[in-house]
């Protein structure tokens, strides 16, 4: 399985959450199969995005597009760090 992780910090969550919501469909479109949402515990506005998708070849596509970085600036993401991962392995405890 393949994830990202991005940590941004955002203008305003609320704005930004709207935002996030209503591209849900180009998301899963793209290929992002699951994801969560999180927060700073300190920082309400410094968000982290964690999702699973289809290949690390289409998240790239997807977050490093054009339209994207134009739904960003929409958004209010400041400097996004994007974490693209592989999975060594999981459990439950």
């Amino acid at each position: 399985m393949q994830y990202v992780l991005i940590v941004h910090e955002v203008e305003n969550y609320l704005a930004w959450k709207d935002i996030f919501d209503n591209a849900a469909i180009i998301r899963k479109k793209a290929g992002e199969l699951s994801y969560q949402v999180l927060k700073y515990d300190r920082e309400p506005n410094k968000i982290v995005h964690f999702s699973a998708w289809t290949s690390t070849a289409d998240a790239r596509a997807f977050f490093e597009s054009p339209a994207l970085v134009k739904i960003r600036e929409e958004a209010g993401v400041k400097a996004p760090e994007f974490i693209y991962l592989d999975q060594l392995e999981s459990g439950i405890l």
